[in-house]
């Protein structure tokens, strides 16, 4: 049997899914052909793009134990979290403090399936389905009540979401709206298809014709300038070392050098704490 035939009541193969591509970028197995075929088309282009998604889950890692272990936060709220694989933000999370809280929210109703699966036994996490259109929906969503307080920081974390939300839809009102509700001393986390433009010409290139494969084929994709990245944290503190590369961001001690390459320069990010 394959995958595509065991696929879960309610889950439409036929339809790519931005959380399965992903997830066939890090080497996992909960994708289906037709994710495949979308992820393919992109590898084409930039070849490298299974290592910007590593580069991506490594950067989730560094900002949250950054977070757990030196700023103190204890309840994170990882909206467009994906399917789980290794070092989710709870498993990083309660390393450092067992009591810490997360709740995973996403769209696809796979991650619901396979993050409820996941965290039947845990206690310190949970999972919805929601979408980041409807930010007052996963606000006011019961089990965010239930497993976050609101009175306290939260680390609102936004990893690769944002850039699946068109111009059209507003973005920046949306982040804006989620930002709003979070107490001060809250930290807000986000990674981003970038378009470097004249900085990196040759990535700036491919990265406008993967913009135009994403959309043909997932209906999403935005590679946006620093500038505009940046705007999301408007009335924000960001830390240093500011918007950059995901490599760049606080690597670990004896980390070897990245190379380089024109997906390197396409996948930044940054964190920034409100007052």
């Amino acid at each position: 049997m394959t995958r595509d035939e065991a696929a879960p009541p309610g889950i439409d193969t036929s339809i790519p899914s931005v959380a399965r591509v992903y997830d066939f970028f890090l080497g996992g197995k909960d994708n289906f052909e037709v994710d495949r075929q979308v992820a393919a088309h992109a590898l084409r282009i930039t070849p490298d793009g299974p290592a910007a998604g590593q580069a991506n889950r490594a950067f989730l890692r560094r900002v949250v134990r950054y977070l757990v272990a030196e700023v103190g936060l204890d309840q994170f709220l990882d909206i467009g979290s994906g399917l789980p694989t290794q070092g989710n933000v709870h498993e990083v999370a309660i390393e450092h403090n067992p009591k810490a809280r997360v709740v995973y929210v996403d769209n696809d109703p796979i991650v619901l399936t396979h993050g409820r699966a996941l965290l039947a036994e845990e206690g310190t996490a949970t999972v919805i389905q929601a979408d980041i259109r409807s930010p007052q929906e996963i606000l006011h969503h019961p089990d965010v009540r239930r497993f976050l307080d609101f009175d306290r920081p939260v680390g609102l974390l936004l990893f690769a979401i944002l850039h699946h939300l068109g111009d059209d839809e507003n973005p920046k009102a949306v982040a804006a709206e989620l930002i709003d509700a979070l107490p001060s001393g809250s930290y807000v986390a986000i990674s981003h298809f970038r378009d470097p433009g004249e900085q990196a010409p040759e990535a700036s290139r491919k990265a406008r014709e993967v913009e135009r494969i994403f959309n043909e084929s997932l209906g999403t994709g935005r590679w946006r300038r620093d500038e505009e990245i940046l705007d999301f944290a408007d009335g924000l503190t960001v830390l240093e070392p500011g918007l950059v590369p995901l490599a760049e961001w606080r690597p670990e001690p004896g980390t070897p050098a990245v190379e380089q390459t024109d997906t390197y320069h396409t996948f930044v990010g940054m964190l920034a704490r409100k007052a």
